[in-house]
């Protein structure tokens, strides 16, 4: 995973042109539903179901909470909006991810306003995909948690440090000393955030090892996570 810099670049134009035609499709064609694949409609009333049935519970991190078990049409929802650009997904999504967020603060939920802190994309990912489905989800999430009257905004505050190796086939504690000091604060962003409670959020959590690193990157600059939340996890089942 490459490091970050303060520099952006442009996303490139093959992958803004691919996923600003896929949005586009998206909008003005009917499609089959990626969770079931029930005809000409994109999400079907069941697979919404799927997402806002499951009461959100906690995962391998007792202070993160998901929305939802990582399977069936939940894991076919997040799939196609981040590798396929299904853009349309991210308002039920989100949704999910904020009664996640709800769930991990519990009684603190209204305490503060919120500061929903993305987990970061790497930048060859966003590049390749002409967006980034996490910040996406962030300010689907705010969006939701506002119409429920909480005062929630979404910033991207963590940035990658040093490049680190594929994650895949790293069992949990090679997860957490492959991350360890990965990911830092953008200090450029700071400004005006006193008062918020962070919130980490993200699609998806299996060993937490990520969250766990972000924690601490927000934490060494003064900046503690409240708690954490996600739209599904694996090896869990929240409680429904």
């Amino acid at each position: 995973m490459p490091p970050s810099s303060s520099t952006t670049r442009p996303p490139s134009p093959r992958g803004s042109f691919g996923h600003a035609l896929a949005g586009l499709l998206d909008v003005l064609l009917p499609s089959d539903c990626v969770g079931c694949g029930a005809e000409r409609t994109q999400l079907c009333p069941a697979c919404r179901r799927v997402l806002t049935a499951s009461r959100p519970g906690p995962t391998a991190l007792p202070w993160a909470h998901a929305a939802a078990p990582y399977a069936g049409p939940v894991r076919q929802l997040l799939l196609a909006h981040k590798e396929r650009g299904a853009l349309r997904l991210a308002g039920p999504l989100g949704e999910a991810l904020g009664r996640a967020v709800c769930s991990a603060l519990g009684t603190r939920a209204g305490a503060a306003p919120l500061l929903l802190v993305p987990m970061p994309s790497a930048r060859a990912a966003v590049r390749a995909r002409g967006q980034d489905p996490t910040l996406r989800l962030a300010g689907a999430a705010a969006r939701s948690l506002r119409r429920a009257g909480l005062d929630a905004r979404a910033t991207q505050l963590l940035r990658h440090a040093r490049p680190v190796a594929d994650q895949s086939g790293l069992n949990a504690a090679e997860r957490r000393r492959n991350l360890h000091g990965a990911l830092t604060v953008l200090p450029r962003v700071r400004r005006g955030l006193a008062g918020r409670q962070p919130v980490l959020v993200d699609d998806l959590v299996t060993t937490g090892a990520s969250l766990a690193e972000a924690a601490r990157a927000l934490a060494a600059a003064g900046l503690p996570a409240r708690a954490a939340a996600t739209v599904a996890a694996t090896g869990v089942r929240p409680e429904g």
